[in-house]
């Protein structure tokens, strides 16, 4: 498919969380794809605007009742899935079966080894399919994105941490053990589910770390910067709730292999992603949640201190990290420009 061919038709399921409404909000404006269906569980169906009211005469769409057969007989092209782990892999084989390309948001597809996602998930119920994912980080995996029929889409941490990391341990000048990854998270990324942890006296004016050498996402960070560096890489990951609404910053840690200046680690994010549409090297001002907000940007800089390599980055958590990728998923596997309804 081509821009000059009819719109891509776009099913998403699991629309009333915030990153389900924020890909509904850029779909609704996005030039080259149309939004022709959102399904959600029992407990979570009608309008759209009773989700959102800022949807209200912007959108009619209504999240009906999941089910199979009514999504393969819209005509889809493409379907997102932005529903939980364990969920997503129930409903992924149904709709490769009928025909339709998938994008999931959850964790159910981006490890590559079950072993190693039974071991922090659950069983995993579809091998097939595990086998045939392509993890959706363009900046490295574009080529492979652009034919897959399945994309698992990244963390928001993984992605916040691996974009930052991955130039300089693919340039050798930092160690492959021993990075220690201190992330930040806006509340959203907990989802939109009630929880007293999340209550506003809660979370207002609280800032702490959670899921102390558990946290999930911290296997993906180190199998992706294994796979693209070619070396064996351990992490130590430990995230952290911020008291706002969203947008991620990570203040990385690793050990150098050498003599190295600033200017020579600027060089090397240069040339990984000066052609690169939505990373930005900062070398004027350090990165920053607000200065990525509601963009697909993620923003990394580094520097030398002492005698470690300290690396910055951050991204909103809910688009590069969720809706934004996804789209830009969406457009390289339709061969639109990966740009296309996004900035």
């Amino acid at each position: 498919m081509t821009q000059s061919d009819r719109k891509i038709r776009v099913v998403l399921i699991g629309g009333s969380g915030y990153a389900g409404f924020e890909v509904v909000r850029w779909l609704l404006r996005h030039p080259a794809a149309e939004l022709v269906g959102v399904f959600g569980p029992p407990d979570e169906l009608g309008p759209m605007e009773e989700f959102y009211p800022l949807l209200s005469e912007q959108s009619d769409l209504v999240q009906e009742l999941f089910d199979a057969e009514r999504v393969a007989n819209i005509g889809a092209d493409l379907a997102m899935l932005c529903v939980p782990h364990k969920v997503a892999m129930s409903y992924v084989p149904a709709l490769r079966a009928a025909g339709l390309r998938v994008i999931d948001w959850s964790a159910d597809y981006r490890l590559s080894d079950a072993a190693v996602y039974e071991k922090w998930y659950s069983p995993h119920t579809d091998p097939d399919g595990l086998s045939d994912a392509v993890y959706g980080l363009p900046e490295y995996y574009r080529e492979a994105i652009a034919s897959a029929a399945l994309v698992a889409n990244p963390g928001c941490y993984p992605t916040c941490s691996i974009l930052a990391i991955a130039p300089l341990l693919r340039a050798g000048l930092i160690e492959a053990g021993g990075i220690v990854i201190n992330a930040i998270s806006g509340i959203s990324g907990a989802g939109r589910t009630v929880n007293l942890k999340f209550h506003f006296p809660e979370r207002n004016e609280n800032f702490e770390p959670y899921a102390v050498g558990t946290h999930r996402h911290m296997p993906e960070i180190e199998q992706v910067l294994s796979d693209v560096s070619g070396k064996e890489t351990t992490v130590l990951f430990q995230p952290h709730l911020s008291p706002m609404d969203r947008g991620m910053l990570c203040s990385i840690y690793a050990n150098p292999t050498g003599e190295v200046t600033d200017d020579q680690l600027a060089e090397v994010l240069v040339a990984a992603y000066g052609d690169e549409p939505f990373v930005r090297v900062r070398t004027d001002v350090l990165p920053a949640s607000k200065y990525v907000s509601t963009t697909n940007f993620c923003d990394v800089s580094a520097r030398v201190v002492k005698d470690k390599i300290v690396l910055f980055s951050a991204l909103d958590n809910i688009i590069k990290g969720a809706s934004g990728q996804a789209i830009q998923n969406m457009n390289i596997m339709f061969s639109l420009d990966e740009t296309t309804g996004l900035y």
